[in-house]
């Protein structure tokens, strides 16, 4: 599947985030590890685009989001899904989220073995002083066993939290 025919396949299920009030964004980087061992492991970027957290969900405030991944050896993640987070003390937070979504590999060894994957993500963080947050988190990409392999996809992240004004 091209790149191009990748995203638009996508677009439809990022609509979905759109007529949210927006939340906040959320850019990060990080080093993933395939699990592997002819893959190609390395930096990647990412972009979230975390909705309004409206539901309550096991103590958590939870709502609608959005990601995309880039890794350096040109493989995609794009995925929308729950996220959803917590407020700790003193300016402390914890982040979750369960994202399904569409993977497609640079190259055929970080193939993980179905283009439907599910990106699971927790992280802990802190709000700084200028109303920005901070956070570190580890995430997991894999496709649960429906593919032919399940190889996964292990990360771990710096992420910058940028709240976002309600009607973005």
């Amino acid at each position: 599947m091209t790149r191009t025919r990748f995203a638009l396949a996508l677009a439809p299920l990022l609509s979905l985030a759109a007529p949210l009030a927006a939340q906040e964004f959320v850019g990060g980087f990080g080093i993933a590890d395939f699990h592997n061992s002819t893959a190609e492991s390395g930096a990647y970027i990412s972009g979230d685009y975390l909705g309004a957290r409206d539901w309550n969900l096991l103590g958590f405030e939870a709502g609608l989001g959005a990601t995309v991944q880039v890794h350096q050896e040109g493989d995609i993640f794009l995925g929308v899904g729950l996220q959803a987070q917590r407020e700790l003390r003193n300016g402390w937070f914890i982040e979750a989220s369960l994202m399904p979504g569409l993977f497609e590999e640079g190259t055929s060894a970080n193939d993980l073995g179905s283009t439907l994957e599910f990106r699971s993500l927790i992280g802990v963080g802190r709000e700084l002083r200028n109303g920005n947050r901070v956070s570190l988190a580890l995430s997991h990409i894999s496709n649960a066993s429906i593919g032919d392999r399940n190889p996964g996809l292990n990360a771990l992240s710096l992420r910058y939290h940028i709240p976002l004004q309600r009607g973005f």
